[in-house]
């Protein structure tokens, strides 16, 4: 009877070592999976991430399609200051032309009058042509209406050109008009070039 007993107990004890062991062996069976399911959820996740940076969707690609865009602005930048340099240029140049003509033209203008003024000077100062007909007045008339001697054309009112060349052929001897050649030396032969245009205008206009 008693070795019954024991035999039972050594029975018992066995089958409890033996559930125990069991017990230990599945938590290290799940303890053993557990690290092989970590690295090859890291691998997986690795070949994910990787996946990605081949569709140009990882980190590295985003910082290279900003770097592109940063370059793009700059070279759009840089084109907008060329074209604001280039339109300023073609602004400057066409002013400096407008300037350029403005001033052109008024010394032009300036010159003319200048030549005025000073035909106007030289009218005014240069010999009288009304002092100089006087003389001429005796035979032609004080209104150049008359004819000399009753020889010679009405002289009033005649192109100053041609009485200017005229009264320069009279002066030189080689004019004997109506035979008054020898006549006409005497009276026109003290008269300068400048008389003789002062006097020949003043005859035209009568």
């Amino acid at each position: 009877m008693k070795k019954l007993t024991v035999l039972s107990i050594v029975a018992a004890t066995l089958l409890l070592v033996g559930c125990n062991e069991s017990s230990t062996g599945a938590e290290a069976k799940a303890s053993t999976e557990k690290k092989v399911e970590a690295p090859a959820a890291e691998a997986k996740t690795e070949a994910t991430e990787a996946k990605k940076c081949g569709e140009g969707k990882c980190g590295a690609n985003k910082k290279s399609a900003a770097t592109e865009a940063k370059e793009a602005a700059t070279t759009a930048v840089e084109k907008t200051k060329e074209a604001v340099v280039e339109k300023a240029t073609e602004v400057k140049d066409a002013v400096a032309a407008t300037a350029t003509a403005a001033v052109d033209k008024t010394k032009a203008a300036a010159s003319a009058v200048a030549e005025k003024a000073t035909e106007a000077v030289a009218a005014a100062t240069g010999p009288d042509g009304k002092a100089l007909f006087a003389k001429c007045a005796g035979c032609h008339g004080a209104d150049g209406k008359t004819k000399a001697l009753g020889k010679s054309g009405i002289i009033a009112g005649q192109p100053a050109a041609d009485l200017e060349t005229k009264i320069n052929g009279y002066k030189a001897g080689t004019l004997n008009t109506a035979g008054m050649g020898a006549l006409m030396k005497g009276q026109v032969a003290s008269y300068s070039d400048e008389d003789i245009k002062a006097v020949a205008t003043y005859i035209s206009g009568l």
